[in-house]
């Protein structure tokens, strides 16, 4: 074969291969934000669309698989051309019509069903391409047909550049609408693509499929090989979900921080799939049992004060674990023959890793153990000699599990725990498990090494530190921590590592009795109070409030006599812990009888009458992260058909990382509204009263004549420069960098420090 044509097969396949991906990993973010304010912004919503991905990824490798298997090659392409042609018939994307409101029960097969009729068809026809157009190029004769995996690189810098892309340049510069336009431009420019690629293929030489009935003729994958294919993609899919959970529940709630470790994830595919990997496998191999010793060690000291280090370090130990992991796959690859054999496995683990990290374990522990659980079978995502290769590694893994019999069972049985003054020796007997793991696998011993570093974490949870009274509460929208105070004075509520209430209990010892007093952020001077004391005044008598977001129930406490209040929270978990008497009192002292709307606010809201609240107060945000749907101009526009005349939209916007109160007077001017803003410091001495950012939204000024006399409040006009949220734009980005010095940021504060179409340096 000339080497022109060589090199023409090259680029087409490898544009192709690198264009598929890069659509197939654009449209995951950009549908499921095109569905949230449909579904009510539901943060179950991400993870139903997750499990989706996956599970279409899985039945386009099945079919790339049997398709590939068809020998008249004309047919295979003629197939898979009719099914991409008939899926850039459906484009432009939409949500699926006839669908109504989701069911009360069963919402997530549901949501599933809308999926699929929805994208179903363009994604099966993106998820075939890159196992598919490799078994092409292995029958175009070209040079390297014999190992084509070098594609899949490829296909992951694709994955990489989309997964990149769309936070920092798609969604902040373009509508749902025109990036709906763009990706339809591109799947279409993709068949031209395969298009090319199926001429390549059917014109190639006879001795191409000669070759490829020889190497068919190899003995195909065993079943253990099948399922060590698995295992191998399925542990580090898993802990891909698992260290996003650990970081941004525990670590830091930034937005957007997801992005880093499916970021780390991709790249590995990319680095393992090179022909010459830039870190060598041995390297990585000699490197993941300190890998290991390191996420144990931060997970046994479990500061956060020291972000840097301790997101770095989960970052990087995930890093290396899954290097080690992808690369064994890289190393087993099988014969070209049995390309989408090996293909149907990453995807099969890959699934089940993410359906146990992502769906399972939420429902079967109250904390994030996956994390714990996957790390310990990362020691088996190493060259694995046999388990029984001699007596000595018999014994040793049968001594290793008898350790872990008496080191565990007491506090299993007994619910033993460590006394507060030798809470400083539980770091040393974690970490000394995690060392003696790390020897085990230096002499290769990888299943007595993950017994020893499963005992090690284990202890964190069987023995936990007797007074610190810590517990956790888990649901389908995060990890819930209640604890007491070492002197016995507060109890609080954390989502993340945000504090979401307080409430005091003990003052020099003695119980308080009567009406909690409020706390946190809704202090009796905070401008949360102000603004309730406000819409009361401007009524003159008791008011009708909505509530969005329930949190341990302080505000309720703020209820006036007369006054009806209505609660509209999702989570249900939230909802019992803030009735539970051993938890918080606030809601059954103040509120006991007020009603609790369970969903999300922009569905049950909008059931609501018309005119019907005095006060609409928005503080619905899950740790540091926010619901976008909630902020949009239609958001606004349904609060405000919900007031009275006269009404009060109070939106709690203190954040740590986004910079929101623009984006609040921005939606509200979009609807004709005028919006004040308070930033306000605590002056109290109580160590759980805090400041918070608040802006309340009005039809005019005579709404809030009792706030403008205030010195706390300054009316607030919309920033001309930036564009307004709505459900179809939102600009996380540009919020955060707002957050921050943009001026000290160089280039990039320049460009993120207003929104990027403003043209504002």
């Amino acid at each position: 074969m000339p080497a022109s044509r060589q090199f023409q097969i090259l680029v087409v396949f490898t544009i192709s291969v690198f264009t598929s991906a890069l659509l197939l990993f654009g449209v995951q973010p950009m549908f499921a934000r095109m569905i949230l304010p449909n579904l009510g912004g539901s943060p179950s919503v991400w993870s139903v669309a997750m499990v989706f991905f996956q599970t279409m990824l899985l039945v386009g490798y099945l079919y790339a698989h049997f398709v590939a298997k068809i020998r008249q090659t004309a047919v295979g392409v003629g197939i898979h051309l009719v099914l991409l042609v008939v899926a850039g018939l459906t484009l432009p994307l939409a949500i699926a019509s006839g669908w109504g409101e989701p069911p009360s029960r069963g919402t997530e097969i549901w949501l599933i069903g809308l999926f699929a009729a929805s994208i179903g068809l363009p994604f099966l026809a993106l998820a075939a391409n890159t196992p598919l157009l490799q078994a092409w190029f292995v029958r175009t004769g070209h040079r390297d047909a014999h190992d084509p995996y070098f594609l899949y690189a490829a296909s992951n810098v694709g994955s990489f550049l989309a997964l990149l892309s769309y936070p920092v340049l798609l969604e902040p510069t373009l509508t749902l609408h025109s990036q709906s336009r763009l990706w339809t431009f591109g799947f279409w420019l993709l068949v031209v693509l395969i298009a090319a690629c199926a001429v390549l293929v059917l014109r190639s030489s006879p001795a191409a499929a000669v070759e490829e009935a020889r190497e068919t003729a190899e003995p195909p994958p065993t079943w253990s090989k099948i399922g060590r294919w698995i295992f191998l993609a399925a542990v580090p899919s898993g802990l891909l979900v698992a260290v996003t959970a650990h970081i941004s529940t525990d670590v830091a709630a930034a937005p957007l921080l997801w992005i880093l470790p499916l970021a780390l994830y991709l790249l590995t595919w990319v680095i393992v799939f090179q022909r010459r990997p830039l870190l060598p496998h041995s390297w990585m191999v000699a490197l993941q049992p300190l890998a290991i010793l390191m996420v144990v060690t931060l997970l046994a000291l479990a500061k956060t004060s020291l972000l840097l280090i301790n997101l770095g370090g989960h970052l990087l130990g995930f890093f290396v674990i899954a290097l080690v992991a992808h690369g064994e796959l890289a190393r087993q690859r099988p014969a070209a023959a049995y390309l989408t054999t090996f293909y149907v496995c990453l995807s099969a683990g890959g699934m089940v890793g993410g359906l146990f990290a992502g769906l399972i374990a939420p429902h079967v522990f109250s904390w994030i153990a996956e994390y714990p659980i996957l790390l310990a079978l990362a020691a088996l995502c190493r060259p694995l000699p046999p388990f029984d290769r001699n007596a000595a590694s018999r014994w040793l893994f049968i001594a290793v599990v008898i350790i872990a019999v008496i080191v565990l069972a007491p506090g299993l049985a007994f619910g033993w725990t460590v006394p507060l003054e030798h809470a400083e020796w539980l770091v040393p007997v974690v970490v000394g498990f995690a060392i003696l793991g790390v020897l085990l696998l230096v002499a290769n011993f990888p299943y007595s090494a993950a017994v020893a570093v499963a005992i090690g974490l284990a202890v964190l949870r069987v023995y936990p530190i007797d007074q610190s009274r810590v517990e956790t509460v888990r649901s389908f929208f995060g990890v819930h921590k209640i604890f007491d105070t070492p002197d016995g004075q507060y109890r609080v509520l954390m989502h993340g590592t945000t504090i979401h209430g307080a409430q005091h209990l003990t003052d020099n010892g003695k119980p308080i009795e009567g009406r909690p007093v409020p706390d946190t952020y809704y202090g009796p001077d905070s401008p949360m109070a102000q603004s309730i004391r406000a819409a009361r005044a401007l009524k003159d008598g008791p008011i009708n409030a909505a509530i969005i977001g329930l949190g341990s129930g302080t505000l309720s406490c703020h209820i006036g006599p007369g006054d009806t209040w209505k609660f509209f929270e999702i989570d249900p978990t939230i909802v019992e812990i803030s009735r539970d008497k051993p938890r918080f009192g606030y809601v059954r002292a103040c509120a006991p009888d007020a009603p609790i709307v369970i969903g999300d606010a922009r569905l049950t809201l909008a059931k609501e009458p018309d005119g019907s609240f005095d006060v609409i107060v928005v503080d619905a945000y899950s740790s540091d992260a926010i619901p976008i749907h909630l902020a949009t101009q239609e958001a606004m526009a349904l609060y405000k058909r919900k007031l009275t005349p006269n009404g009060l939209v109070v939106m709690h916007v203190s954040n740590r990382h986004l910079e929101l109160a623009s984006v609040v007077a921005g939606i509200a001017a979009a609807n004709g509204m005028k919006t004040w803003r308070a930033d306000a410091d605590s002056n109290s001495d109580d160590y759980y009263t805090f400041g918070s950012e608040v802006v309340v939204a009005a039809n005019g000024p005579e709404a809030v004549v009792g706030l403008v006399t205030d010195e706390v409040w300054e009316p607030t006009e919309p920033d001309p420069q930036q564009r307004v949220w709505t459900d179809d734009y939102s600009n996380v980005i540009g919020a955060v960098m707002r957050r921050l010095d943009w001026r000290e940021l160089g280039f990039f504060g320049r460009f993120f420090g207003k929104d990027a179409d403003s043209g504002d340096e």
